[in-house]
C-alpha cells in the first residue's frame, strides 16, 4: 500500500510539473526572446484616433504609427492583435502579446497587473466652450457662476470634475458625446467637459462656434506602454526609446498630427 501511495505521489508530481511547464509557455516573452523571435506582438484597442480601421480595413492611427516605429527601431516585424478594451490586459497576462500600445492610462490598479513604461502620450479631460455664449468669460473662475451651464456625460470623470471646478454653475448631464456636442453647438449649454480628443475635434470642426480655451487637459491622464511584470530590461528599453523619440520630436509631432489636426481624415 505504501509503495502504491509513493508511486501515485510521484505521478502527481510529474503531472504538476507538466502543468507548470504548460503554463510557462503561455507567459509573456521577455525582451531577449522578442528580439530572438523577430516579431513584436502589439495589443491595440479600436478607438479613433488611437487605433482604427481605414475604409480598406487596414489598421491606422496614432498607436499604429507608434508601434510600427517602435518595431522598426528594434529591427523587428510588427504583428497587431486587436482586443476589446476590457480584454487587452488579460491578453498580455496570457502571453498572447508582448506589449500594449493602446493609450493605456497609468493607474495603480493596472500596475498590479502590468509593468508600465514612462508616459509617451497624455490625454485627459478638456473644456470646450461656445464662443458666443461665453464671449465675456476670461478665466475658468468666470464659468463658476449660476449664469452658465456646463455639460458632461453622466457617470464620467468629467462629471466629477465639473462638480469640483464649477460648483455654482448649472450642470447638465447627457448620455453620450453626440447629444452633448449638439447642445454646445446650439448654445443650449455654455461649456462641455469630456475626454480628449472630443473637445479639440469639436473645435476644429466648428471653429466659428466652439473654442478650447485651455489647450492642456484640466484632468490629465498620462498613457504608457504596458509589458508583463518581471522584465525590467523591457521597461528600461521602452523608457529609453520614449526619451529618444521625444528628443528628436518624432513623438510630439506624430501625436500632434493625430490629435491636434483633422488632416488624417483625408
Amino acid at each position: 500500500m505504501r509503495d502504491r501511495l509513493t508511486s501515485w505521489a510521484g505521478a502527481l508530481g510529474i503531472l504538476a510539473l507538466g502543468i507548470g511547464l504548460l503554463g510557462s509557455t503561455a507567459s509573456a516573452r521577455p525582451l531577449q526572446d522578442v528580439l530572438n523571435y523577430g516579431t513584436l506582438r502589439v495589443g491595440v484597442a479600436l478607438f479613433p484616433p488611437w487605433a482604427m480601421r481605414d475604409p480598406s480595413g487596414e489598421l491606422t492611427g496614432f498607436e499604429i504609427d507608434v508601434a510600427r516605429r517602435l518595431a522598426e527601431d528594434m529591427n523587428l516585424e510588427v504583428e497587431f492583435n486587436v482586443y476589446p478594451w476590457d480584454r487587452i490586459i488579460r491578453g498580455l497576462e496570457a502571453g498572447e502579446i508582448d506589449v500594449i500600445a493602446a493609450g493605456l492610462s497609468i493607474t495603480p490598479e493596472r500596475a498590479l497587473h502590468v509593468a508600465f513604461s514612462r508616459p509617451y502620450a497624455t490625454g485627459g479631460t478638456t473644456l470646450a466652450t461656445n464662443l458666443e455664449t461665453t464671449s465675456n468669460v476670461t478665466s475658468l473662475d468666470d464659468l463658476n457662476d449660476t449664469f452658465y451651464t456646463v455639460a458632461a456625460i453622466a457617470g464620467s470623470a468629467a462629471e466629477e470634475l465639473a462638480r469640483r471646478l464649477f460648483p455654482r454653475a448649472e450642470l447638465q448631464l447627457y448620455e453620450d458625446a453626440d447629444t452633448a456636442s449638439s447642445a454646445l453647438l446650439a448654445g443650449e449649454v455654455d461649456a462641455y467637459l469630456d475626454n480628449e480628443p472630443i473637445p479639440t475635434f469639436l473645435a476644429l470642426e466648428n471653429p466659428a462656434i466652439v473654442d478650447v480655451p485651455v489647450p492642456d487637459p484640466l484632468l490629465p491622464t498620462p498613457a504608457g506602454f504596458a509589458v508583463a511584470k518581471g522584465d525590467p530590461d523591457f521597461v528600461n528599453f521602452l523608457d529609453a526609446w520614449i526619451t529618444a523619440r521625444e528628443a528628436d520630436t518624432w513623438l510630439p509631432s506624430t501625436h500632434g498630427y493625430w490629435f491636434q489636426t483633422l488632416r488624417w481624415r483625408d
